[in-house]
């Protein structure tokens, strides 16, 4: 027998959280996230995101065992203001069991069908900054902080129901070779000369606060003719700046600024916490903190988190200015391998940064489409 229950507490909500560590238990390639980060992200009466959006989370059990879970979301800035008739789904996760899935995306029906929209998507977050898609490719491979990990059979269940893929993410992996390019390193000069161009380096933390708004302004500038793309609210900004950027390492961050100081591109890219998260196993005390804090000073592996360049830079050669500077990082940290965030697959421009590192495609994601 399933039932499907609403979390209505903020124990049901610890069980909503903490699924998937029952359900990947095993897996060595699922990394867990931070159960105390996990649990402020949904609870809306502290995430600002709740100005613009609802959710509600359920539970699947089946002969009195958990064996599923899903957020229905509603974005009402995508729905009145950019109309998409669309209700979203997310932090999806089931046994193998068809049936279980089935009952979940009932309750995502159900509200869409409540508003009058006409479509369902997911799994994706309550905006586009957060984690999206089903894992199609690359199953044998970790996932990193930013993405969310699942078992084959997950996109077999969504295909059987009769959902179509919508949106689809690539990965790549790329080598960093020991010294930086001749040509990289010319064309950086040459393009910083002709648009008279500088890099802004910081020391510390505090330094980079005052350009944080710019490049969230740089990102939806980047990004604003992409199907998935939903303009990220100033809220939202005072959140990610408070909860995140105050934690990145400034050499890891890359900003470049026009004669008359305006930021015009920058890139965030941090070591990869993924083996560290996986020690954690979703807790900081007693010992995940350390596992971080070793990942942060020693690391032969990196995430590309955020690339953003003002459309009137793009194809001008700014993006070699950035992988001159990320290359002596990596360089002098001892990084040789780098991991890039999702890209959607009809972005071109951005894969095309990566030619020569020598690409090799690992992984793939998509979101899920049903007509209501």
């Amino acid at each position: 027998m399933i039932e499907i229950t609403q979390v209505t507490t903020k124990k049901e909500l610890k069980k909503f959280v903490t699924f998937p560590f029952k359900l990947y238990k095993n897996n060595k390639y699922w990394v867990p996230p931070l159960i105390k980060d996990e649990m402020e992200t949904l609870d809306l009466s502290r995430n600002p995101v709740a100005k613009n959006a609802e959710a509600t989370y359920y539970l699947a059990s089946k002969n009195g065992e958990l064996a599923g879970r899903i957020a229905v979301i509603v974005n009402h800035l995508e729905i009145n203001e950019q109309g998409k008739k669309k209700v979203r789904f997310g932090w999806f996760d089931v046994i193998d069991d068809l049936e279980v899935t089935k009952a979940l995306l009932e309750k995502v029906y159900e509200k869409g069908k409540e508003l009058d929209l006409e479509y369902a998507e997911g799994p994706v977050g309550f905006s586009n900054m957060e984690k999206a898609g089903i894992l199609t490719r690359g199953f044998e491979e970790m996932n990193t902080m930013i993405t969310w990990y699942h078992h084959p059979y997950y996109a077999e269940h969504f295909e059987k129901l009769g959902f179509k893929k919508q949106a689809t993410w690539v990965e790549f992996r790329l080598k960093i070779p020991p010294e930086i390019k001749d040509k990289v390193a010319k064309f950086s000069g040459i393009v910083k000369q002709r648009y008279g161009l500088s890099v802004i380096r910081f020391k510390n933390k505090k330094e980079i606060l005052p350009y944080v708004d710019s490049m969230f302004d740089l990102l939806n500038k980047t990004y604003n003719t992409l199907q998935t793309f939903v303009p990220i609210q100033q809220y939202q900004i005072d959140y990610y700046k408070e909860k995140y950027f105050s934690f990145i390492h400034p050499d890891y961050i890359t900003c470049i600024k026009d004669k008359e100081g305006k930021l015009i591109a920058f890139s965030v890219v941090m070591p990869s916490f993924s083996k560290a998260l996986k020690k954690a196993n979703g807790k900081l005390l007693p010992m995940g903190w350390w596992h971080i804090l070793q990942a942060q000073k020693k690391n032969d592996l990196a995430a590309f988190y955020l690339i953003g360049i003002d459309p009137e830079y793009q194809g001008k050669g700014v993006t070699a200015i950035i992988f001159e500077e990320m290359q002596y990082l990596f360089n002098s940290k001892g990084i040789n391998t780098v991991e890039t965030n999702p890209e959607l697959i009809e972005n071109t421009a951005v894969q095309l940064l990566w030619k020569d590192y020598d690409p090799v495609q690992h992984k793939e994601r998509s979101t899920f489409r049903i007509d209501l």
